[in-house]
Parts: structure tokens; C-alpha cells; sequence
């Protein structure tokens, strides 16, 4: 099939390409950037010269309907609510990688974005792309409203004890960290070099806009809406995210115990990977993949149950789960086109 990409020209969108490229079933046709338009990827990108040279060209969804038929929307808050629609009237697949189409209470976009919220059947009918857990879901979807960074590599890192019940959800503390390229490619005073180097930070303490994403989808797993606590960090490296999870504990459990619960819930997740007893992931060792890995630890003096989670947050965080979900809606191999082996060291 043929893929179209809009907002070609952002680290989502090059990742995407990047991806793509090596995808078996899929052939990149129509790239749309409104920024850069006229130019041509490798003129952006010089990494592309002589491996891609395709035209950047400006959004119309006539010409993707007959060039494509799928289109991933890589593009800043508040802008696909408005292109999407006109290319799903047109039959196309749409996977969106913005958070336009994430939170299903059009008030809560309002309030956390500060946009004008997509159309509320829109919202309605957006499957919400955590792959592992809405797998089902996605089977032969045509709209996905894939998660953000910090959601995917916070609710892999839950879904388990959440479903299994052995977690209070109202206990849950999240510390997050990222890489610069994960507040994208706009020129901003705190991720320049002398600013980032050697220094760790923390930013929007209470108000990122992925905390009701998360608070969202940890009540459609526990069946209980209860707010949680979630702190951000931005590291000096570029690519990598990890989420170090806090919940108290229901029951006594042993860390084997909550091996076994883990090891269960993704036995046929091949992106999902769970160290052993003892051992916890860096970000490091994903860093270019498509893989979670997520390391365990039971407190038995404080009943409570530490998650580890890291992800590539351009990778599982966004262009590999959006072709993730792309696999599974046409039948095909998830793993298809991603088996990359992480970039180390």
C-alpha cells in the first residue's frame, strides 16, 4: 500500500520515514509539510541525500485519496483535528500521532491543550492505539489516535497490575525523564545545548498535557477514575524515556509473583520485554526499537510495587507504534518492517 505522511519534516515524521522505508508492504508517496513545502526531504535532512529526495508539498486531501491509502498525521497539537477529517470522508486510513484525538472529553482538550477540541463523534470514533492492550481494538480500524510517549511506556508499565486488581489506582506516582527530541524540533531556550548539558531538570509539574491521557486510560483499565501524580524531567540526551511507577499494594505479593502476572499479560506482546528479577532497563538498550522493556520490584517493608518502563520515545513512543498499529489493522506481522535490533552502545 502507499503511505503519506503530513508533518514530514518533525522528528516524528522523519522516524516515520526512517521506519517506513524499510517496510516491506508499504511505499512512501506523498510527503506534506506546510513549513517547508517545495523543499525537498533531503534538502531538510541531508541524511536522506541520494536514499530519499522526494518533494515536501503542501496539504490537500484530494490528492492524498488518490495517491495513498494511509496517511500518519505527525503534526503539532491543534492541527489534525482540522486536515484529519477530510481524508477519513475519503476512505483513507488515518493513524494520528498527535494528541488531538486522545482524550475522549472534548473539555479536556480545551483545558490541557489550549486548542478548540476536535468533534466529539470524531472523538468517539478514534481507537486509542496502546497496541498491547487495545490490540482487538485496532483489528481493522481505520482511525487511530495513537498515545503519547510518556502514556505508552507509563500504561505498559500498569496494565497488568491494573487488570489483575493488585494495585491501589489511587496511589500510583509517576517520575518521568526524556530526551530533548521529545518536546520536538521548535527552537526552544531550555533545550538549548548549554542549557540541557550536564543538568537535569524537571518541567510542567502538574500541567503536561499527557497526564490526562494517563489518568484516562488508567480508569478504562481499572474501572476506576482516580487522579495520580506525575512529575516530568528532561535528561541531556536526545532520544529515550523512562517511567518509574509507584503504587501501593492491595495484598502481599512477592516481585516472582508479579513476574509471573507480567510475563503472562504480554506472552504474545514480541515488543514487550520483561527482565528478570533483580534487573532493570535503560534506556540505552531501546534506544532505536521498537521494544518496552520493563523491570519489577516489590517492597515488602512499604507494600509497594516499583515499575521500571523505558522506551525510544520517537520509536515505541510514536513512528513504531503508529506502524505497529498500521501491521495489525491490515492482518499483517506486527512485527513487520520493525525488527530492529537497538542501537548500542
Amino acid at each position: 500500500m502507499k503511505a503519506g505522511i503530513v508533518g514530514a519534516n518533525g522528528y516524528s515524521g522523519i522516524e516515520l520515514i526512517r521506519l517506513l522505508m524499510n517496510h516491506p508492504f508499504v511505499e512512501l508517496e506523498m510527503l506534506v509539510s506546510h513549513m517547508t513545502k517545495g523543499s525537498a526531504i533531503s534538502d531538510v535532512y541531508p541524511h536522506l541525500s541520494g536514499l530519499l529526495d522526494r518533494p515536501l508539498e503542501e496539504f490537500d486531501a484530494d490528492k492524498l485519496a488518490e495517491r495513498t491509502d494511509v496517511v500518519f498525521f505527525a503534526t503539532p497539537a491543534g492541527v489534525s483535528k482540522d486536515l484529519l477529517p477530510e481524508c477519513l470522508k475519503r476512505g483513507l486510513i488515518c493513524i494520528d500521532l498527535s494528541g488531538d484525538f486522545r482524550l475522549k472529553d472534548p473539555e479536556a482538550y480545551k483545558i490541557w491543550y489550549h486548542h478548540t477540541p476536535a468533534d466529539g463523534s470524531l472523538l468517539r470514533d478514534a481507537v486509542y492505539g496502546l497496541t498491547e492492550v487495545n490490540r482487538r481494538r485496532i483489528e481493522g480500524a481505520q482511525f487511530i489516535a495513537n498515545p503519547g510517549c510518556y502514556p505508552t511506556a507509563t500504561l505498559l508499565g500498569l496494565a497488568p497490575a491494573l487488570e489483575d486488581g493488585a494495585i491501589d489506582p489511587g496511589s500510583i506516582i509517576i517520575d518521568g525523564k526524556s530526551g530533548v527530541s521529545g518536546s520536538g524540533k521548535q527552537v526552544v531556550l531550555g533545550n538549548l545545548y548549554s542549557e540541557v548539558n550536564e543538568s537535569v531538570k524537571a518541567y510542567k509539574l502538574g500541567t503536561h498535557k499527557h497526564l490526562p491521557e494517563i489518568e484516562q486510560e488508567i480508569a478504562e483499565l481499572s474501572g476506576k477514575d482516580y487522579p495520580v501524580t506525575f512529575t516530568t524531567h528532561l535528561m541531556p540526551m536526545t532520544r529515550g524515556l523512562m517511567c518509574t511507577v509507584y503504587a501501593t499494594l492491595k495484598k502481599g505479593y512477592s516481585t516472582r509473583e508479579f513476574l509471573e502476572i507480567y510475563e503472562n499479560y504480554y506472552e504474545k506482546s514480541p515488543f514487550v520485554r520483561i527482565r528478570p528479577i533483580g534487573t532493570w532497563p535503560a534506556t540505552k538498550e531501546v534506544v532505536g526499537s521498537n521494544f518496552c522493556d520493563i523491570g519489577l520490584a516489590v517492597d515488602g517493608r512499604t507494600r509497594r510495587l516499583t515499575i521500571v518502563s523505558v522506551i525510544d520515545n520517537v520509536v515505541k513512543g510514536a513512528a513504531g507504534q503508529a506502524i505497529q498499529n498500521l501491521n495489525i489493522i491490515k492482518g499483517w506481522d506486527e512485527q513487520t518492517g520493525l525488527k530492529f535490533t537497538p542501537i548500542y552502545p
